[in-house]
C-alpha cells in the first residue's frame, strides 16, 4: 500500500475549474518541483506528513461529499499518487487533479479529470511544459493559462492553435491575483473573441489565502 506526503486534507468550496462552488474535499499533497512567483500554496513545498492511502481515504469519508480535488505542490511528483488516484474513484468519488503540466500524465486514471497548467512566460516556467503530455487529455478535461500581464496573454493566445487540444477540453485562461485584473483579462478575451473561459479564483475572494480555505 502506497504513502503519501500530505500538508493538508480539508473541506472547502472548490474555487476553480468545471465545479467552481461546489463542496469539495481537497486532499494536498506536499512537495513541488516549480517555481512559479505567484504561487500560493509555497507552504507546501515541504514539511507534510505521511499518511497511509487507507488513511487517506477514510479522512476524505468524513466529511461527507462526493468532489474531491487532488492537489499540491505537484502531487503527481509523489510515486503514490496515481494510485491514490485510483483508489478515489473506485470509492465513487468524482475526482480532480490539478497538476502543473509538468510531470507526466501517463498511468492517471482515465476517470481522473485532469485540470493541467500550460506554464506562461510570466511564471518564469515555461521551459517546464510537456506539450506532449496533452495528447493524453480528453473533453472531459482542462487546461488552464495563469495570466500574468498582457504580453502573457498574447503568448497564450498565439500558443492555443498549436496545442491541438482533443475537442470539447476547456481552455481557461486565469488572472494571477495579485497582478492582472480580471476584468482587463476579460476585456482582452472579448475584443479577440477566444473561445476560451475566464476563471476567476472564487476562493480568494471569499477568504483571501487562507491555508485550508
Amino acid at each position: 500500500m502506497s504513502r503519501l506526503k500530505i500538508t493538508e486534507i480539508f473541506h472547502s468550496l472548490q474555487g476553480e475549474a468545471d465545479t467552481a462552488g461546489v463542496p469539495t474535499v481537497f486532499v494536498r499533497l506536499t512537495g513541488c518541483p516549480l517555481r512559479c512567483p505567484y504561487c500560493d500554496t509555497a507552504y507546501a513545498f515541504h514539511g507534510g506528513e505521511w499518511w497511509e492511502q487507507d488513511a487517506v481515504l477514510a479522512r476524505v469519508r468524513e466529511f461527507g461529499t462526493r468532489y474531491v480535488c487532488v492537489t499540491g505542490g505537484e502531487p503527481l511528483a509523489q510515486k503514490g499518487c496515481v494510485a491514490l488516484l485510483s483508489a478515489l474513484c473506485d470509492a465513487a468519488f468524482r475526482v480532480s487533479l490539478e497538476t502543473s503540466g509538468a510531470m507526466p500524465l501517463e498511468g492517471v486514471d482515465p476517470r481522473v479529470v485532469k485540470v493541467v497548467d500550460v506554464k506562461t512566460p510570466g511564471s518564469g516556467e515555461e521551459r517546464r511544459n510537456r506539450y506532449e503530455e496533452l495528447s493524453r487529455l480528453c473533453a472531459q478535461d482542462l487546461v488552464k493559462f495563469v495570466i500574468c500581464d498582457r504580453s502573457d496573454y498574447q503568448w497564450s493566445r498565439d500558443k492555443l492553435p498549436e496545442l491541438m487540444l482533443p475537442a470539447g477540453c476547456t481552455v481557461l485562461f486565469s488572472p494571477s491575483h495579485e497582478q492582472l485584473a480580471a476584468r482587463e483579462l476579460a476585456d482582452w478575451i472579448l475584443e479577440d473573441r477566444l473561445a476560451v473561459r475566464l476563471q476567476i479564483q472564487l476562493h480568494k475572494y471569499l477568504w483571501g489565502n487562507v491555508p485550508g480555505k
